[in-house]
């Protein structure tokens, strides 16, 4: 059964999509049947993998509230291996629509859960909120990677999503685990960046992937064309990073055969 990540931080600006298309195409790239789902309303992890839902189609939306089943709404993605659960603008009433629902921490762990079989891993885009979109996710999940900027405010913000994951681990899934801190948008000219790697290092230790994602334009450019950016430009240093996050990632998560699987892809 995949392996279902949450990659969460309610703190917009971050790098969260950026971090959940790359790993997702990373994953795929090196041979991992991966399944990308897409919880933030602002749908751009669906369009990042070349997805577009048209008007009419159901979404992730429909498959939490129960009105189309999750393998209904399934679509394959610009990139072998990994398919989406794509959302749409429907998503933003979604928290109110759930609240009213049984089971409604639950939902999104309901619908993947008959798919999470023909899948090595799931990631997930959380919204950038502590919603109850966000608690599904971190009720589906195993696990929780937290992209985080190298500023000072997004350690300020890190507190509260570790507080959430704590509670939801309390009262919906104690067996969720912290799969790793990610440092993104790095730039090591910056001494207050290096400063908050450090702080970083120091507080959470090996919590803290040893990979950092630079700044880096293809990065950034890489969405308007709907593609990942390790089909944009499989040489750019953003490319080169997100390869060696989904490495470590499988290294923590996947045990030594994983790890050995993909490097031998890289």
């Amino acid at each position: 059964m995949g392996r279902v990540i949450a990659v969460a931080n309610q703190k917009g600006g971050v790098g969260k999509t950026t971090t959940a298309v790359n790993v997702s195409a990373a994953l795929a790239l090196h041979g991992y049947r991966t399944l990308l789902v897409d919880m933030d309303p602002q749908s751009s992890a669906t369009t990042g993998v070349g997805c577009r839902v048209p008007p009419g189609d159901p979404s992730i939306y429909e498959a939490l509230v129960g009105s189309s089943d999750a393998a209904s709404v399934l679509r394959p993605s610009v990139v072998s291996e990994l398919d989406v659960l794509p959302a749409t603008r429907d998503l933003v009433g979604a928290d109110i629509e759930l609240v009213s629902l049984p089971r409604r921490e639950h939902r999104l762990f309901d619908a993947i859960g008959r798919l999470r079989g023909g899948y090595e891993f799931v990631l997930i885009d959380c919204p950038p909120s502590l919603s109850l979109l966000t608690i599904n996710a971190l009720r589906a999940a195993d696990g929780v990677l937290v992209p985080l900027q190298a500023e000072y405010y997004a350690l300020e913000g890190l507190t509260g999503l570790l507080d959430t994951i704590g509670r939801v681990r309390e009262t919906l899934n104690p067996d969720l685990q912290l799969d790793g801190l990610l440092l993104t948008m790095f730039d090591r000219r910056n001494t207050l960046a290096r400063q908050v790697e450090e702080e970083v290092r120091t507080h959470f230790g090996d919590r803290v992937l040893h990979t950092v994602v630079p700044r880096n334009v293809r990065l950034s450019e890489s969405p308007s064309h709907g593609l990942p950016v390790l089909l944009y430009d499989s040489t750019s240093r953003g490319a080169t990073a997100y390869k060696a996050v989904a490495g470590e990632l499988v290294a923590r998560t996947g045990g030594a055969h994983g790890a050995a699987r993909t490097a031998s892809a890289s």
